[in-house]
This record gives C-alpha cells, structure tokens and sequence, in this order.
C-alpha cells in the first residue's frame, strides 16, 4: 500500500503555478556516471544572467526526459545555434528572368536597336541644296577643264590663231596675206605679212587682258566691211567682245582712232 502511494507521488506531474529554480532542473538532469556535479555557491549563481550551452542542452534532456515537465523558455544564445550553419551569401550577379520575361527583354533590345533616327523634312532639304551647289561646282570645274583641253589641243599655248585672207595690201588670192593672233600673257599682238612678204610684216597691239587665267584665253579673227567703204576691215574676237580695225591706207587702225 505504501507502495502504490509512493509511486503515484513520483507519476503526479508537478504543479504548473511552482516555480522550477535552477537548482530543481539541475536534480532533474540524469548524469552518465551516476555522480551529480557540486552544487555552485549561492553568491555565484546570483549573478548567472544567461544560461550555459551545457546547462541548456541539460535543461532540454531534462524536459525529454521527464514526464509531464513544463519545457523552459529560454531560448539559446545566438552563436550556440548558429555554430554549424554555413554561411550563405547572397546572389549578387546579373538578375535572372524568366522564358518570358528574357524574350521581352530581348526583343525590346532588338527593336532599339533596330529602331532608325527620325529626322525634320528640313535636313533631306537642306542636304538637297547643298548636293546642288555641290553639283555645280563640280560641273563647272569639269567644263572649265573640258575647255582649257579643247583650247590647248586647238590654239597651243600660247594661244594661237592663224588664217590667210585677201584684204589688198600688196595680195592676191594667188598670194593672200598672212594674219597671226597672239595672245601673250594676257597682251593680244596681231601680226599681218602682206602677201606672204616677211620683209613687209606689220604688228596691231590689240587689248589687255584682265583676271586670273586670262592668258589661257584664245583670240581670234574675222573679216568683213563694217564701215561700207568696199575695204575689207579686221575684226578681233576676244571672250565675245569685238575689237575693229579699220582698213585704211595700206594697213589697218583701231576705230577708236579714226
């Protein structure tokens, strides 16, 4: 009988309003070697804040143990749990997306890139002109060569122009006259042989000419009555403009002169 009362007092799960101390969870704690570890001095307990690893690894098979035995609250200090986790660091490399998400991205890329720039209807105007005015300068510089060409294969340099023609001086068209156009650095010199005779050659000093490449210009004649007195007149082609001499007297003068 004093049995069963015995035993039941060990079963009676203890009363959950008792403060369990240190020192009861400590009786509790089941030891290997049967021999519990001296009890700490009361002053030394006092000032224990925190639990022990040990203590609380104790606290915990204490409760595993026991029957019915409140578990205690405390949780554990932060490196005893932390100990043998390894440290995990964070993904801090390009972002990834999804099937969906990287073919929109990749198609948003593809359309900027391909997108073209967008320019004002006044930019193909402007380049318009300037393509024109571009255009006339490079004809005008082909035709002034295209010219120059023709001139030096027809006139030589210096330009030179040459005919024969009956004006009566000392000539027949048996032996007509010999007109030479000269036009030497810029300075035009006509130079008439009357009927092939050199010993009778006379030189007309025509006009100057003005500008840059001016010496490159041909000079030419023409012959023809301007003044309607049955003579035949010498007339020199410069550029287009027209210079007149005069037949009179066996030789010719300019009109200015008469």
């Amino acid at each position: 009988m004093e049995n069963t009362r015995v035993s039941q007092k060990v079963r009676r799960a203890p009363d959950h309003s008792e403060r369990r101390t240190d020192d009861v969870m400590l009786d509790e704690v089941e030891y290997d070697d049967g021999v519990a570890p001296p009890r700490m001095p009361t002053s030394a307990r006092r000032y224990q804040s925190l639990p022990d690893v040990r203590s609380e690894s104790g606290r915990r098979h204490a409760d595993a143990q026991g029957t019915g035995a409140m578990r205690t609250t405390i949780p554990p200090r932060r490196t005893a749990t932390q100990t043998g986790i390894p440290a995990v660091q964070g993904n801090r490399g390009r972002p990834t997306y999804g099937d969906e998400e990287e073919d929109v991205r990749r198609t948003s890329g593809l359309l900027t890139l391909n997108r073209r720039p967008r320019f004002h209807w006044l930019v193909f105007v402007g380049l318009g002109i300037f393509i024109m005015i571009l255009g006339w300068f490079v004809v005008n510089a082909v035709g002034n060569w295209w010219q120059v060409t023709q001139d030096d294969m027809r006139y030589g340099r210096p330009r030179t122009f040459q005919t024969d023609y009956v004006v009566g001086h000392n000539d027949s068209p048996a032996n007509p006259s010999h007109f030479i156009a000269i036009n030497l650095n810029r300075h035009i010199m006509i130079i008439e042989i009357p009927g092939g005779n050199a010993a009778k050659s006379r030189i007309y000093t025509g006009p100057i000419l003005i500008g840059p490449n001016q010496d490159l210009t041909p000079v030419t004649l023409q012959f023809q009555d301007v003044n309607g007195d049955g003579k035949v007149d010498m007339i020199v082609v410069v550029q287009g403009s027209r210079f007149v001499f005069l037949n009179e007297n066996g030789t010719f003068v300019p009109q200015n002169n008469t």
